[in-house]
């Protein structure tokens, strides 16, 4: 299966190597809205066609599918375009800016008859399973806390007076729907959406959240995420059950996934095959679902990308976080 790339940033380098080790994947386009830049990413990646013409890609004839990283506030415009011309399309996290553009590329999808992923890298990895068979050994869980706390270094040119797209409603940014969508997508993933979210956001003065806190109420036990692109920290996760606790490092790659019993200091270590780049795993099954037309495994992750969409949706509009598409 052929599929192009839209964006040329470092994610798109990682995918482009994770569709390598997949059977099922052929890199052979890219795209860029500048010549120049479109052929020195072909050449680095051994790519012959170019473009510069979006549509033009999406109506090639060679091409079944395509991976799109291009920013936040454009992945509705681009999907739809492919979309249109009967290509699978694999968008990379957060999806949309909200549920009305979730809901009308879907149809599109539905109604052209191909696939539409949201490139929630974490949730393929052999590390999330482990996760899910650790809960079975911790007990009723009671409470987590899942911290994604990375400083960037675009903050810094947004500090000099520049406006980097991820620090901008007029490109959909923030920190809650960048780094927050990992932790918050683990736990929609483990435990379902939750009964209701409140977010405590540091807003800053472009609009958007530099970070914030996201409260997660389940029946039996509320979560915490800590989100931040304007601070660093090195704790780590956790999952709190009446009989253990049940941690990991990152909620992105959830490395070192482990086993505290209570009344012991001892760490028993889970299974953990974790490829360097995890994105292998998202690769190899958005390519497996798409070959056998597996419904019920799409099902699953188009019902996961709307309940953290509808989440990350409520909780920004509950506290005046308006991105630029949605006052159109």
């Amino acid at each position: 299966m052929n599929f192009g790339t839209v964006g040329t940033g470092w994610i798109t380098d990682a995918f482009i190597e994770a569709s390598k080790e997949s059977a099922g994947l052929t890199h052979a386009a890219v795209y860029s809205r500048k010549t120049d830049k479109a052929e020195a990413f072909a050449d680095k990646h051994a790519v012959e066609r170019v473009f510069t013409d979006l549509n033009e890609m999406a109506a090639c004839d060679v091409l079944d599918a395509v991976y799109i990283a291009s920013p936040n506030s454009l992945h509705f415009g681009h999907v739809i375009t492919f979309l249109n011309q009967k290509k699978h399309v694999i968008c990379e996290k957060p999806i949309f800016s909200n549920l009305k553009e979730w809901k009308k590329a879907y149809k599109a999808a539905a109604d052209n008859d191909v696939f539409l992923f949201e490139a929630m890298r974490n949730l393929h990895s052999p590390n999330f399973k482990s996760l899910q068979e650790g809960l079975r050994e911790i007990g009723k869980v009671r409470s987590m806390i899942l911290p994604f706390v990375q400083y960037s270094s675009r903050y810094d040119k947004y500090l000099a007076g520049e406006e980097p797209n991820i620090f901008t409603t007029k490109f959909s940014g923030g920190a809650l729907v960048d780094l927050g969508i990992y932790p918050l997508s683990l736990a929609v993933g483990l435990f379902g959406k939750p009964a209701d979210a409140s977010y405590f956001p540091v807003q800053l003065d472009s609009g958007v959240d530099g970070s914030g806190t996201l409260v997660l109420t389940y029946p039996d036990f509320t979560g915490t995420i800590l989100c931040s692109k304007i601070a660093q920290s090195s704790n780590r996760c956790e999952i709190h059950g009446e009989k253990g606790m049940l941690l990991f490092e990152n909620a992105g790659d959830m490395y070192k996934p482990r086993v505290v019993y209570n009344g012991s200091a001892e760490e028993k270590m889970l299974k953990a095959d974790q490829h360097p780049n995890n994105m292998v795993y998202e690769a190899e099954e958005f390519a497996r679902i798409i070959q056998s037309r597996d419904m019920e495994a799409y099902g699953r992750l188009k019902q996961l990308s709307y309940d953290v969409l509808s989440v990350t949706e409520k909780v920004r509009h509950e506290n005046g976080i308006i991105f630029d598409s949605e006052n159109d």
